[in-house]
């Protein structure tokens, strides 16, 4: 369990405390996520894979003092891996052992009801987040690889934060989650779904912002090297790519320059450590065609 801790009451409290954590939140992300948490709304957080959303909900467990819940969401995903399912080897083997002991008529009988109770129920991260003893952050991750019936089932969490269980009836939250939805905007999400949700657009950020982000993962990287490395991230984004480079790219490659003792960001260099940003055989070739290129040779050669 994460230490306790207080909850910030203003907007510039809390992004004192996301900063803390290594993540600097910009003014709209801040101003959203103070919102939620004293307003007790779910947060639809949208943007490009890589921009922090999952982070962010790290962060805020983080500064929070809370647990993480996090659901992963992909293609096929239902109920019983989301939600609950019965632990039916353990059921069995409770009616087996009432059978034995009533000899086999009547066993059925004796336990149809007990066979449901909690005791055989198996939590998923919805419902771990919903029956926790203690307030958590509840990340449901990548919502958009899901599909309209999976965010159906979660309307009555989202508006009520209670789930109903057929055989159990109805679950309440005992304590508030604070709920991060993301999605990178691969569909459109239902209106049913957005209209439960504050909403939080992030894309790239600005030139200054990311180099203040690559500076505080890579404080000894020079400054002359670092502001170079964003800039040429960003004319990277702005190709037609496969795959842009995120900020967590960015971080990787000044800390691979660092750790490689360069002296600038020339075209030799770039090609040798192009693989950290770029993902893809035919993105590499476009970057190191209209990128590369532009970098200054190494000196001597």
């Amino acid at each position: 369990m994460t230490g306790v801790s207080s909850v910030p009451s203003t907007v510039d409290e809390l992004a004192a405390g996301l900063r803390q954590t290594g993540y600097l939140p910009g003014d709209t992300t801040a101003l959203v996520s103070h919102l939620a948490i004293h307003l007790d709304k779910p947060v639809l957080v949208e943007g490009p894979a890589g921009v922090g959303k999952t982070q962010l909900a790290k962060a805020l467990a983080e500064t929070l003092g809370r647990d993480l819940v996090r659901l992963q969401c992909y293609e096929g995903l239902d109920e019983a891996k989301a939600l609950y399912e019965w632990n039916y080897r353990k059921q069995l083997l409770r009616i087996q052992a009432e059978g034995n002991a009533s000899g086999d008529a009547g066993g059925w009988d004796a336990v149809q009801d007990d066979v449901f109770g909690e005791e055989f129920l198996l939590e998923r991260p919805l419902l771990r987040a919903i029956a926790s003893p203690d307030p958590v952050v509840l990340l449901i991750d990548e919502i958009d690889k899901t599909d309209q019936e999976f965010e159906a089932m979660l309307l009555e969490l989202l508006s009520d934060f209670q789930i109903t269980i057929p055989e159990l009836g109805r679950i309440a939250a005992t304590t508030q989650p604070i709920v991060l939805l993301t999605s990178n905007n691969t569909r459109e999400l239902t209106e049913a779904l957005k209209r439960r949700c504050l909403y939080l657009w992030l894309d790239y950020p600005s030139l200054e912002h990311e180099l203040e982000i690559v500076r505080q993962h890579a404080p000894e990287l020079r400054e002359t090297i670092a502001r170079r490395l964003v800039e040429v991230v960003a004319e990277i984004r702005g190709l037609d790519l496969k795959k842009p480079p995120s900020i967590a790219e960015s971080i990787d490659w000044a800390r691979a320059l660092l750790l490689l003792g360069a002296e600038d960001l020339d075209q030799r260099t770039f090609r040798d450590t192009l693989s950290i940003l770029v993902k893809h055989r035919t993105d590499l070739d476009l970057v190191a065609e209209r990128v590369g290129m532009r970098l200054p040779a190494p000196a001597g050669g």
